[in-house]
């Protein structure tokens, strides 16, 4: 079935395609780039010039090693410059954004209270002591930033000034691309004396992201969504509390001595106390691969070109009466190539099936990883519908580097089948 729901458009704006071309299976649609995007050109090919070279990294005087442990500072240099990381700030490699605010909640120090909203990620509920406080979704951006206002207003009331107190927020919902207004709440935090921490996992494959410019403590990032998937992330962030809490991974690599008795160990300081064990050079090296490229690179022409594909893609869901879009905010929020949705009448995984059985078109289905947010959402979806057939997860398309107006069509066009 062939249909056009979507009005002609203007062309969307041209990007160089190489090097940050990614690449892929032709025939196969992957409208799945939030879960995992599609591994740049730029990072395979990092990886394979360094392949022969493979060695132990900090280990060893031989030519290989050496190059490799070079390789490896350098990313981590990469990295940290990409991300506007501060010159007293600590660059910590990790497996992805999960890891590195796991590995932020092991370093806060004893009593650190924890603030974030109720529409995180889990990998940003999860990781926090007991006691931290989990703040009701806002309606909008500005309600965000008065919620924060209020809440650390009344902690530093009620608990000792002296405890320190940690904002942990998104910087991209993964369930519906919304931004949230980061800026705006690390200066509400650093007015009331709190760190703030930013997962960045959905914003920094989408736009540039810069500690410094934003004023942001800490930040964590997954290679695996910036088009860099071999397994690396990064935590970046201010090193006192770093540098005072026990190594996240006790092993080689960690300690500056050892001694003879069980606990006669001197840890070491700097980004080797958190990175024990043999480090993933492959990972840290394809992520400052593509940092490398994106600088490069016309952010603002990219931002153009993925928002031209986002608005056809929303407008194509909005044009089809069964289909219903998930959003935290107003219709009209700043957000990133990100749409969720539900087909009324129909179960979310069996439609994801169906897309990739008949049309060779993958999507996520199921809560994100973020169910709080995701049932909510799905509950003021059915009351704004004035729907009773909504399933009880949703969809996911997502879009990035690679993405096609062909593509969004035909995602459109096999949903229309569904009416």
């Amino acid at each position: 079935m062939s249909v056009t729901l979507v009005p002609s458009l203007p062309a969307l704006p041209t990007v160089a395609p190489a090097p940050l071309d990614v690449l892929g299976v032709p025939g196969e649609i992957n409208l799945d780039y939030a879960a995992s995007a599609p591994c740049a050109r730029a990072a395979a090919d990092a990886v394979n010039e360094l392949l022969p070279w493979y060695a132990s990294v900090h280990r060893g005087a031989g030519a290989l090693s050496q190059r490799c442990t070079l390789a490896y500072e350098k990313a981590r240099q990469t990295v940290g410059d990409f991300f506007g990381a501060r010159p007293d700030d600590h660059v910590i490699f990790t497996r992805n954004t999960t890891d590195a605010l796991n590995l932020l909640g092991r370093a806060l120090p004893t009593g650190t209270t924890v603030v974030t909203f109720a529409g995180e990620h889990h990998a940003n509920l999860l990781p926090w002591p007991r006691g931290s406080v989990r703040l009701p979704v806002p309606a909008d951006p500005a309600g965000a930033v008065r919620a924060l206002a209020a809440a650390l207003t009344e902690l530093r009331r009620d608990s000792n000034p002296a405890l320190p107190v940690l904002v942990s927020v998104t910087g991209a919902s993964n369930v519906t691309g919304e931004r949230w207004p980061v800026a705006e709440l690390a200066r509400v935090a650093h007015r009331h004396g709190a760190r703030i921490a930013l997962d960045a996992a959905q914003l920094a494959p989408h736009a540039p992201v810069d500690l410094l410019a934003l004023d942001v403590d800490y930040l964590a990032v997954s290679g695996h969504k910036l088009y860099a998937p071999f397994g690396a992330g990064v935590l970046i962030g201010r090193a006192d509390w770093l540098d005072a809490a026990p190594p996240y991974l006790a092993g080689g690599g960690a300690t500056s001595r050892v001694g003879p008795a069980t606990h006669d160990v001197t840890w070491a300081t700097g980004p080797a106390r958190h990175e024990g064990g043999t480090p993933n050079l492959l990972g840290a090296v394809a992520l400052a691969a593509v940092c490398t490229e994106l600088a490069g690179a016309d952010r603002a022409a990219l931002a153009a070109r993925e928002q031209a594909l986002l608005a056809r893609l929303r407008d194509g869901l909005a044009a089809l009466p069964h289909v219903v879009e998930l959003r935290t905010f107003g219709p009209d929020a700043p957000r990133v190539g990100i749409v969720s949705f539900v087909v009324t009448g129909w179960d979310s995984a069996e439609v994801a099936a169906r897309l990739a059985a008949r049309h060779r078109i993958g999507v996520r289905d199921g809560l994100f990883c973020a169910h709080p947010l995701a049932r909510r959402l799905l509950d003021e979806a059915a009351g704004r519908s004035g729907r009773r057939d909504l399933p009880s997860t949703a969809l996911r398309a997502s879009i990035g580097l690679g993405s096609t107006a062909a593509e969004v069509d035909r995602l459109i066009e096999a949903l229309a089948e569904l009416g």
